[in-house]
Parts: structure tokens; sequence; C-alpha cells
């Protein structure tokens, strides 16, 4: 097992959201190398950009032992390889593990006795052992905890987030032997601020992970399931959630849409391994089916509030405000935008979709959606303010009305505007 110094190697498989900060952070203290299959995102990063927002150029700067490559070959010098490959859900809701396969595989070409893969892809408890570690011994012909080591600590990022940054929220790691483990807590404890906690096993920290967003799955859909019977009633679900959080105890969870990388997906990663085993998870799956449904409840509404204005469907033009999966980041990943947008085609409607967030080319390639790059006043006879950027906080309640034509709906998805300030609110 070998010794972490300020001469060991690292290298950071995958420059996304999670990737690119890590080798940041690293980079500041030992050799890095930021490895990505894509050509353009290692171009851009040689330049000092980074599209994603995480980081900005002078972050980019002081990674002064940083370097970036495409070039597999460049791996073998490393000592030290962390795996921040996309875990994504395939349309059946199963777990796609087709990313982690491919890096498991090259991992398996470049791997050498003593060396230590840490992988941070969020996956279901027993993944990284059992699917992982196969693949990387069968390419490399090593054996596993005596030529090589494995460790896992899941990613915390949350995307546009600039309070709670990688190295101010605190780091579960594991490994696969006492040794390993001692390995990987050091390795993180020389960056992350915040500290670390190290998980009794590697399918511990799997776990922890899989359930952090689990859980907020389940809060957000009890509010969403809330929210349906409120608006069932006539109460303003916003008025109800204000009383009922005078409570000291009453956790402060609000309806909306449940996109992105993790919150929306990693609920299936447990659902999967807890069938594999032969139990059939209830509440988990109720609180994914509500989460999922929340598109088609919001274009349902929308429409329904149309016809109550005699607003003809058929041709009409809808404005959504916002594409990305939450606010004030640029991140298009699972965003449930795209649930409502698609529900609203099938009443024959015209919609435009602006985001100033959103790279046009981002958007066509990954949902056949080009955004415009701006709204016409007086122009829509709904306007949907669907992601609270805040640009659009900006805009106001006069700015946003003016988007419509004299008669027009106005629905406010994030309890942006008061009360009296829309038509419809979630």
């Amino acid at each position: 097992m070998q010794v972490l110094t300020k001469n060991s190697r690292i290298a950071i498989i995958g420059l996304g959201y999670v990737g690119l900060p890590l080798a940041v952070e690293f980079g500041k203290l030992y050799p890095t190398l930021g490895f990505d299959i894509n050509a353009a995102r290692i171009a851009e990063l040689r330049e000092g950009i980074d599209h994603t927002l995480e980081t900005d150029a002078d972050e980019l700067a002081s990674a002064t032992h940083l370097s970036y490559s495409t070039d597999a070959e460049d791996l073998r010098a490393a000592t030290v390889y962390i795996v921040t490959v996309p875990t994504p859900i395939d349309d059946h809701k199963q777990p796609d593990l087709t990313p982690l396969q491919r890096a498991s595989e090259l991992l398996g070409k470049v791997i050498k006795q003593g060396d230590i893969a840490v992988f941070e892809s969020t996956v279901y408890p027993g993944a990284t052992e059992e699917y992982c570690v196969p693949v990387i011994e069968q390419v490399s012909g090593l054996q596993y905890n005596r030529d090589f080591y494995i460790g896992y600590s899941p990613e915390r990022i949350n995307p546009g987030d600039k309070a709670h940054r990688l190295t101010t929220i605190t780091k579960v790691t594991s490994g696969s032997t006492p040794e390993a483990a001692d390995f990987v807590d050091a390795l993180y404890s020389s960056i992350i601020e915040a500290g670390t906690h190290k998980a009794a096993s590697i399918r511990v920290a799997e776990a922890a992970k899989v359930i952090e967003n689990t859980q907020r799955d389940l809060n957000i859909a009890l509010m969403n399931e809330l929210t349906i019977i409120f608006n069932k009633l006539g109460i303003d679900t916003e008025d109800v959630l204000k009383a009922a959080g005078t409570k000291w105890n009453f956790l402060p969870f609000r309806p909306g849409l449940v996109g992105g990388h993790c919150i929306g997906v990693d609920p299936y990663y447990l659902t999967h391994k807890a069938e594999s085993i032969g139990y059939h998870p209830q509440v988990i799956l109720a609180g994914r089916r509500i989460n999922d449904s929340m598109g088609g409840y919001v274009a349902g509404q929308l429409i329904k509030e149309m016809l109550k204005r005699r607003i003809q469907i058929d041709g009409a033009n809808i404005l959504v405000l916002g594409l990305t999966f939450k606010e004030n980041c640029p991140d298009l990943r699972n965003t449930k935008v795209i649930s409502i947008i698609d529900e609203l085609k099938e009443y024959n409607v015209k919609i435009d979709v602006y985001d100033p967030w959103v790279s046009a080319e981002a958007a066509r390639h990954e949902y056949g959606i080009l955004p415009i790059d701006k709204p016409q006043n007086g122009h829509y006879d709904a306007v949907v303010l669907a992601v609270a950027h805040n640009e659009f906080r900006a805009i106001g309640a006069a700015g946003l009305r003016a988007l419509g034509k004299p008669e027009h709906v106005l629905y406010d998805l994030k309890y942006v505007l008061d009360q009296a300030d829309s038509d419809i609110r979630l």
C-alpha cells in the first residue's frame, strides 16, 4: 500500500460538475491529471473556460499542478485514480452502468501494482466491488486487495451553489482494506476544510450517498401530494407551509419538479438493488411516481385555467421561462421542465422556451429544443415561470405580465411572485 506524499500523482477521470472541482483542488497540492474523452471540454479548460460555471478562470489558474488530457496513455503515470463519471438511468428507470463499465475497463488498462482507484459516482450498495472491481481485475490481470486497492467517496456537489462548495462539505470516505481506508481519508482530508467521515465500509459509504437523495425525494413527493390535495380544496399551499413552518421541527421542504443528476435518479439505483435481493420497495417508488408525474399535473392545471378564461387552446402561444433543472446554473441533466413541455405539445400549442443560462446547442443536443433569444411582449396566451433564475425575479410581476396578451394565464411554479400577482401557483 502506497504512502500519500506531495509527489503522489493523481488522475481524475471525468471532468464534469464533480470531477473538475476535484481536479482543481488536488491540482493545487499534487501533480494532477484531468482526463476526459471530450476533446472540446479539454480544449476549453486549457483556455481557462468552464461552461458548467462550477469554477472560474482564477480558480483554474490556481491549480498550478493540474494538466489536462484526452490520451489514456497519460494516465499510466498516476498512482491514484479518482472516477467521477455519470451514473444515469435508462428509459426503463434501470441503472445505466455503461459509463462506469468503460471507466473500469480504462482503469484495467493503466492500473499498476500498489495503485488505488477511488470511485465517486453514485451507485447502489455493492456496485463498486461487485461490478467495477471484476472488470478491473479481468482487464488488468491484477488481484483486488493484493495488487491494487479500491476506495469510495461519494460526491456531494450541488451545482450552482456558491455557498456549499467541495471543500466546505464534509466528505464521506472508505476503502477496501483498513490501510486503503486510511489512505483515502488522508487524501481527501488534505483538501476538505470541513473534514471527513470515514465510513465502516465501501458498501456503507455507497448506501449513505444513495439515501441522502432518496430522503429528499420522498420529502418533496409528500409536498407535491399535499399540493395536489390543497389545490382541490382551494387552499394555497405556501400559506399552509408558512403556518406549519412556525413549529420548530417542521422541515422546510417545498413542492416542485424533481430533476437533476441525483434526486430523481438515485432512488432507482437503490430500488434496483433491493429488487435484486427479493424486496420490492413501496414508499420509495410511490414517491418517485408522484414526482415523475408532476410535469403532467402542471400542464393539466395550466390548460384548465386557460379553458376557464376561454382562451383557445389549439394553436395557443405558450412561453416557458427556464429549462435547467434548478435556478441559476446551466445544468440541463434530467430536467423535468421537459415533461411539462412534452405534455403541452399534446394540445397542439406553440411553445417558446427562454432560458438565459442555457447553451442553445446543449438544449438542442439533449432535448431537440432551440430556446429563443428573447420573448416577445404581448405575444403569449400563457406564461409558465418554471425555473426561479435571478433574471426572472428581476423582471418582476409587471414585466412578466407584459409578455402575455391582454387575456393570458401566468403560472408561477416556484413561488417567485406574491400570490396576488400570478393566476396559478403550484
